[in-house]
């Protein structure tokens, strides 16, 4: 790893954040609150040290397979660390681990927060309601970059990376093949964030249309297409008493769990690109039996067969299931075994090439079929059998890749699992906000379920979590092979 041509890309990313603060710094000024003077600040130094670190190091263009795994997880880190900046300044967060805990979960598109409690923030005597615009702004919007990635972003907006590009990309784009486009990682990148925009947009106009204020529906979508969660009301989505827009939101969740190479060919007018695929066809078709399985779990434990209750059985199955993580009802006075059902969601997640998060189903897809393989070969062990989906063969080493991945994620799971019962939590609460966090989800089990938050964890244990939702977003190895002695040599 480089140090120089690091530094360059880190100084291009923090004026870009610097950059972004502008549309916060227009709305606090626009509603006149006190959060402006904490944007300003940030805005100031973002440029002030940006743009000569950038200036100043920006011959050095070509990079290797070690400078992409370097720059993509200090880039997320580091614009974690932007990102509390106005949080803490403004004095929304007054707390540097709670406003990097918030900014964490917002860049990973997490969705967990410490907001919300009156205890630990008295001075936000309505919650999450009581924020600055401009800070619930930031809130949103850097969900929204983080969710098609930072990486990619940088390629997108700065085109200075040249033919090493493709080391960034493949380090960033989440799901086991970072290739299903295959034209030039410049093109890739603009091409998914025009696609990204779009819908983007798309959404904006229908929340608007359905009754939701401009501010709220830009928030909403800045955080429905990267799966993130936040939401500018206390009771997320289940503010709203709205059929509609509940449908349109939970219509948007579903397409960010799609791989956004599919939305790409339907553009472009391959409209089968969607009904061809495989992974596509096991996506709806798990939303679709998990919704109905819920659906029935609740209706008859007591809650009955009614419209509501299918539409939140609906909503909740594809918000866990996309990792969105909004809330239109507290699935802990649901029956146990809908929150079972929900916390195996929390593990698949969505399509690879998505913004979702989780192992997604393409890797469960290979699990279920190399299990499958290996129970075949035990009794035709001489027999040549390929790891197929549908009519493609899978390389040798995405299977390993995902065997990998696995055995890492569970490890991590289990171990950031221990500790949080270490540092005082009761077991059910660990498992919900350790898969929680490792899937970039936000509502957890138990203490933190979609009704509560993350305010009263321990400090150490805000520490793990915030690590879980790194790993989780990076896919494990982009952050683990910097923690290998290869890779320092």
């Amino acid at each position: 790893m480089r140090l120089k041509i690091l530094l360059n890309i880190l100084g291009g990313l923090l004026l870009i954040l610097g950059l972004a603060m502008i549309f916060p710094i227009l709305i606090s000024y626009g509603y006149g609150e006190s959060d402006l003077t904490g944007f300003l600040i940030s805005f100031s130094g973002c440029i002030i040290f940006g743009f000569p670190t950038w200036y100043f190091t920006r011959h050095n263009k070509t990079l290797t397979n070690r400078d992409g795994f370097a720059i993509v997880t200090f880039s997320w880190i580091f614009t974690a660390i932007v990102g509390a900046l106005p949080f803490y300044l403004s004095g929304a967060i007054p707390n540097i681990t709670d406003a990097f805990f918030e900014s964490m979960s917002g860049v990973t598109t997490t969705g967990s927060t410490i907001l919300g409690n009156i205890n630990t923030l008295p001075h936000l005597t309505n919650g999450i309601e009581s924020l600055p615009h401009g800070i619930l702004f930031w809130r949103s919007f850097i969900q929204w970059i983080g969710g098609m990635g930072i990486v990619v972003f940088y390629i997108a907006i700065l085109p200075l990376l040249g033919v090493g590009g493709v080391q960034l990309f493949k380090a960033e784009v989440p799901g086991p093949v970072a290739d299903k486009i295959k034209p030039r990682v410049r093109e890739t990148a603009k091409f998914l964030w025009i696609v990204y925009v779009g819908i983007t947009f798309a959404q904006i106009l229908a929340l608007s249309a359905a009754g939701m204020g401009i501010f709220d529906s830009i928030c909403h979508a800045f955080t429905t297409m990267p799966t993130g969660g936040f939401s500018t009301k206390n009771a997320s989505i289940g503010h709203y008493d709205s059929s509609v827009i509940h449908f349109i939101i939970i219509f948007f969740m579903f397409l960010a769990g799609v791989n956004f190479s599919l939305h790409f060919r339907a553009i472009n007018g391959d409209f089968k690109a969607y009904i061809k695929d495989k992974e596509f066809s096991v996506y709806f078709s798990v939303t679709l039996f998990i919704t109905v399985l819920v659906f029935i779990f609740v209706s008859i434990n007591g809650l009955g067969f009614s419209f509501l209750n299918f539409r939140d059985s609906l909503f909740t199955s594809i918000s866990i299931l996309t990792t969105t993580g909004f809330g239109s009802a507290d699935y802990e006075l649901w029956p146990v075994a809908v929150q079972a059902i929900l916390l195996i969601l929390m593990f698949i997640g969505g399509m690879g090439g998505s913004t979702a998060g989780g192992m997604k189903v393409i890797r469960c897809m290979l699990l279920v079929k190399y299990a499958a393989l290996e129970t075949r070969r035990m009794l035709h062990s001489r027999a040549l059998i390929p790891v197929k989906i549908g009519k493609q063969l899978i390389n040798e080493d995405v299977v390993r890749n995902t065997l990998g991945f696995f055995l890492f994620f569970m490890s991590a799971f289990i171990l950031s699992t221990i500790l949080l019962t270490i540092l005082g939590l009761d077991l059910e609460s660990a498992i919900g906000a350790a898969a929680s966090s490792m899937g970039n989800i936000g509502p957890g089990l138990n203490e933190f379920g979609p009704s509560d938050n993350y305010s009263m964890l321990s400090k150490p244990g805000k520490w793990v979590l915030t690590f879980c939702m790194l790993l989780g977003r990076l896919e494990i190895f982009t952050v683990m092979v910097l923690f290998s002695k290869t890779f320092w040599k």
